[in-house]
């Protein structure tokens, strides 16, 4: 963290992907949204779909048009059973994957749940200027990712780099 940068709040979108989580139960969207909120940056949407590919990606999409909201997280659906699809819905919209978030989501996953951490499929990316995340389900996976990962990566501050310090190139061609 560097002293000499200012902090730069960002517009966060949260949505949840399940069939079963309603506001008053959606533990992983509530942490997300409280921990965002928490550093500074601001909630710019929040929205519970059904583990559908097409209502997935039809939210993210209408998110990555809107030029006001840096950064998009997703909960859920990236398990491995049929009903799990949020990875497929995501992937097409991306212009860049992350691959490295979630090879870096699983090892940091591993000394907390071991090999189970195998059975998340994070995932991670940019497209249209905006940055995606993909999370598991969990209130602790969702957790471990914005402790270890987003929060300092969403931080201006952060050095060596962060994602925020590349923003305004994310569009150049």
């Amino acid at each position: 963290m560097s002293d000499s940068r200012q902090f730069i709040p960002l517009n966060i979108a949260i949505l949840t992907v399940s069939d079963t989580r309603t506001e008053e139960n959606d533990t992983s969207g509530r942490l997300l949204v409280d921990r965002l909120s928490q550093v500074g940056h601001q909630l710019a949407a929040k929205n519970i779909v059904p583990d559908d590919i097409y209502q997935i990606r039809a939210q993210v999409s209408q998110w990555i048009a809107d030029p006001q909201i840096n950064a998009i997280i997703t909960t859920g659906g990236t398990g491995v059973t049929g009903r799990d699809g949020t990875p497929e819905a995501i992937q097409v919209l991306l212009d860049k994957e992350l691959a490295g978030f979630g090879e870096l989501f699983r090892s940091i996953s591993y000394s907390e749940i071991k090999t189970s951490t195998l059975q998340s499929r994070t995932l991670a990316g940019v497209a249209n200027g905006t940055y995606i995340f993909c999370l598991p389900g969990s209130s602790g996976a969702c957790k471990t990712a914005w402790d270890h990962i987003l929060q300092p990566q969403l931080d201006y501050r952060t050095r060596p780099c962060n994602f925020v310090e590349l923003m305004p190139r994310l569009l150049e061609t």
